[in-house]
């Protein structure tokens, strides 16, 4: 049984590192706004047409 006790404890620390990584991040980690823009060929946007007797 120790050996369980043993794996629980480190899946518990493993897992208390990762949320405290994570916590972290979102605490003391600020995102910056910035404008995007993104130029999409016209021929995407209005495809051309077919000719009606094709």
């Amino acid at each position: 049984m120790p050996t369980l006790f043993r794996f629980l404890f480190f899946c518990a620390t493993v897992a208390g590192m990762i949320y405290l990584t994570m916590w972290s991040l979102v605490v003391f980690v600020e995102p910056h706004e910035r404008e995007i823009t993104v130029r999409i060929p016209s021929d995407q946007v209005n495809p051309p047409e077919e000719p009606a007797g094709q």
